[in-house]
């Protein structure tokens, strides 16, 4: 799986989801739009700042689509549909936080960021519509 690191730089392809219907699936990397949530809860953090973005795009990955039952245990372990995965691809072995479990909504998915403890992700603001990816 990719990482990413700060300065690199991506070549976004969005031809597939758009034109040709493929559906985002589980371990994707997105590129999306600041849904809602996200803008709402800066705001409340840092009000009228520079901090707020809404154009800037943002890069997750997808751990949950559509009807799936996604949740970080008291171990820190993701688990969708009540398999434990393998997210080799995580900067740390656990997350440091509990998590759902929630079911993802139609037409939206749930993206975290790899490195889990550190990342303003979906475990902050919920989850993503799909709508919102370049």
């Amino acid at each position: 799986y990719p990482t990413f690191d700060v300065g690199d730089q991506l070549f976004v392809e969005k031809i597939s989801n758009k034109w040709f219907g493929r559906p985002v699936q589980r371990g994707d990397v997105v590129v999306f739009s600041p849904p809602q949530a996200l803008l709402d809860i800066l705001t409340k953090e840092y009000g009228d700042s520079s901090e707020i973005k809404p154009k800037e795009a943002l890069i997750k990955r997808v751990v949950a689509t559509e009807g799936d039952r996604a949740q970080v245990k008291r171990d820190g372990k993701l688990y969708i549909n009540g398999k434990i995965q393998d997210d080799s691809f995580t900067k740390e072995d656990t997350a440091n936080y509990k998590y759902g479990p929630i079911t993802v909504p139609k037409d939206n998915v749930l993206v975290l960021g790899d490195n889990r403890n550190k990342s303003l992700d979906g475990h902050i603001w919920g989850c993503l519509p799909t709508d919102n990816i370049i």
